[in-house]
């Protein structure tokens, strides 16, 4: 998880002050994560145990979690943990940001809506 942190920060150079919302997973609330998350100047986010609605700017997150496992996780059968990594990239980098359709987004894909929002 602190490799992907640091190749998404090094693709992105999101700025200090970026709300990183996870789950309570232990790999999130590591030493070691929560200080990289520090590094950055990210501001980091947990929900309660058993609320994911606290406080609600984390419904987004929330939504998405379940989305990937309802439209995928739940669907695959991973025989390995890099079949799974790399089976969750594509569905995420491929589809889910390219082509799938947001309806919080005015129906069109995180990137279009990145991409005008560039051009605005």
């Amino acid at each position: 998880m602190l490799e992907a942190l640091h190749k998404a920060v090094a693709q992105r150079h999101p700025a200090p002050g970026l709300i990183h919302h996870s789950d309570r997973g232990r790999q999130y609330a590591s030493g070691e994560y929560q200080a990289a998350l520090q590094q950055y100047g990210f501001v980091a986010s947990m929900s309660g145990k058993g609320n994911c609605y606290d406080p609600p700017r984390r419904t987004t997150m929330e939504s998405f979690f379940h989305t990937l496992k309802v439209e995928r996780v739940y669907r695959m059968i991973y025989h390995t943990w890099e079949e799974a990594r790399h089976d969750l990239f594509e569905y995420i980098e491929m589809f889910y940001n390219r082509k799938r359709r947001h309806s919080a987004l005015g129906y069109i894909s995180p990137v279009a809506f990145e991409q005008r929002l560039a051009l605005s």
